[in-house]
């Protein structure tokens, strides 16, 4: 009764486990019932089926990803906007349009090309200096305190979605990984069989052999090519 448990996907794995442990619990095979062997694999195979189904990380970079998105659209928009009207020195207060310019050269004309923690920083000082009196006033003549509202709100919403993702990392981090888990639970499926493998031709232990032996046939058809 050879298979390579490590070939198994983590869905056929969890599969195999619990046929087997079902098949110990129906009552079918006495030599089975209360041995040891089989508790540890049962609570293996639970500590497993916690987890396998997660994921590693959070599953919130792509929110994550598109909170940053539209923040960068906000961001180039109304940068794009003061860099054309100030051009305009016919045009109405093309003055102000030329100094809030001048503000988002001081923090950067790139920061949708930064990472996130770089970009949140720099994000910040420039929504504080376009905040102050006098710029708002300048932001209020050229009508585009919508466009700046917007800026402030999608940056908002990228810092609640950050903070969420690095939260709920780090409650995975703090679970036992994945990976140590399923060893655990390969190195006790693999004792089980090898113990049935030993005892197959015992009075008793033939049936649970060619029972389980079918379980085992059965999962090799999953097995993943390497």
């Amino acid at each position: 009764m050879k298979i390579a448990l490590t070939k198994l996907s983590t869905k056929d794995l969890a599969t195999l486990a619990q046929r087997i442990i079902s098949n110990i619990q129906s009552g079918k095979y006495p030599v089975i019932s209360n041995h040891p062997l089989a508790a540890t694999m049962q609570t293996s195979y639970t500590d497993y089926d916690q987890v396998y189904t997660k994921q590693i990380y959070s599953g919130k970079g792509k929110d994550v990803a598109t909170a940053d998105h539209e923040r960068d659209v906000a961001y180039t928009n109304l940068k794009a906007f003061l860099n054309g009207y100030r051009q305009l020195s016919t045009a109405p207060n093309y003055q102000s349009a030329e100094d809030l310019y001048g503000v988002f050269k001081t923090f950067g004309l790139n920061l949708d090309r930064l990472s996130y923690s770089s970009q949140t920083a720099q994000m910040k000082k420039l929504i504080e200096e376009l905040e102050t009196p006098d710029n708002l006033q300048k932001i209020a003549v050229l009508s585009i305190t919508p466009a700046f509202n917007e800026i402030k709100t999608k940056h908002e919403d990228f810092e609640v979605m950050f903070a969420d993702q690095a939260e709920a990392n780090a409650d995975l981090r703090q679970m036992t990984s994945a990976s140590a888990i399923r060893k655990d639970l390969e190195k006790n499926l693999k004792a089980y069989l090898n113990l049935l493998t030993a005892m197959k031709e015992v009075p008793g232990w033939e049936l649970l052999y060619s029972d389980t032996n079918e379980l085992v046939k059965a999962a090799k058809n999953s097995e993943v090519q390497k």
